[in-house]
């Protein structure tokens, strides 16, 4: 029989590897994201996930990892939110409340070239 197949009573069933791109994305989950850390998972080097990150369905792939990575952030700032930690209270404020007026910084929105600004006026 050949290797990547598997004998299940009277049923013979192809067994797949995963391919290096799974092994990677597998990598990339379990690393939190970390590239270097999914590429040597994948035995691949670096310019080869640059190379694959061009093709649009791996690229999403990727971005779906990364966008999980930071619902679990969000999740985890939420936790300590609920019980009450007052870092994470302040950190969350000055990111969404900043039209509030939870900010430490003042921003200053242009609206024409700054050549034709007189900052002996501001």
């Amino acid at each position: 029989m050949n290797k990547n197949t598997e004998n299940r009573g009277s049923e013979v069933t192809k067994v797949t590897k995963p391919t290096k791109k799974e092994l990677f994305l597998q990598g990339l989950e379990l690393n939190l994201g970390n590239i270097s850390k999914a590429c040597t998972q994948a035995n691949i080097s670096r310019q080869t996930y640059y190379r694959w990150i061009e093709d649009e369905s791996f690229s999403e792939l990727c971005d779906n990892i990364k966008e999980g990575l930071i619902d679990l952030a969000e999740n985890q700032l939420l936790n300590k939110i609920n019980k009450g930690d007052i870092t994470a209270i302040i950190f969350f404020l000055k990111c969404k409340g900043k039209k509030r007026g939870y900010t430490e910084k003042q921003e200053v929105e242009i609206s024409k070239p700054i050549t034709d600004i007189n900052f002996d006026e501001l």
